[in-house]
């Protein structure tokens, strides 16, 4: 199976003020996120995370935890740089990491055209050909035109998204918009 994410902020005391989490603390909230990760998510899948993954820059902590193939999908700018360059040294965190230097990445397989992006775009890759559009960051409050979905944690029960599950929604989006 596989599965989309983004925008956990594990460590991020204060992104539960923010976002309005449901959490009385950073623990709590760490260790629903990953019960809830691991609940669904079994050790053979693989989960493209869209970046925000942790707060601080221990990348090893929550990662340890979960369940699948992790891809992280980072961007050298925002909340990620703040663990990338303890990452860029230690060899054994390596393959999850997909360092992005472009703000996106066009996926064309599952026979579906598909554009990653940690932020969400108002017009992207084929987007008038059915591409669709995952992104994070907003959390929840980007409501964008076309076949595009936040894939972030607070939309989603914090929890990553099957491609099943995107595929349903974005057939209910294109069902709603002819």
């Amino acid at each position: 199976m596989i599965y989309f994410t983004a925008d956990q902020h594990f460590g991020h005391s204060n992104i539960i003020r923010y976002c309005n989490r449901p959490f009385r603390s950073v623990l709590e909230m760490d260790a629903t996120m990953i019960e809830r990760w691991n609940a669904i998510v079994k050790p053979d899948d693989v989960v493209y995370q869209l970046g925000d993954f942790v707060w601080h820059d221990d990348l090893r902590g929550p990662l340890a935890y979960l369940n699948g193939d992790v891809r992280i999908l980072s961007y050298p700018w925002h909340h990620d740089a703040r663990w990338l360059a303890n990452y860029a040294g230690d060899a054994v965190l390596r393959p999850p990491v997909v360092v992005l230097e472009f703000p996106e990445l066009s996926v064309r397989k599952w026979s579906q055209s598909v554009v990653l992006c940690h932020y969400p775009f108002a017009v992207w890759d084929r987007k008038h050909y059915g591409a669709w559009h995952l992104h994070g960051h907003s959390h929840g409050q980007y409501h964008g035109e076309g076949l595009i979905y936040d894939v972030g944690v607070d939309t989603n029960d914090f929890t990553p998204v099957s491609l099943d599950r995107i595929s349903e929604i974005m057939d209910d989006k294109a069902e709603a918009a002819s």
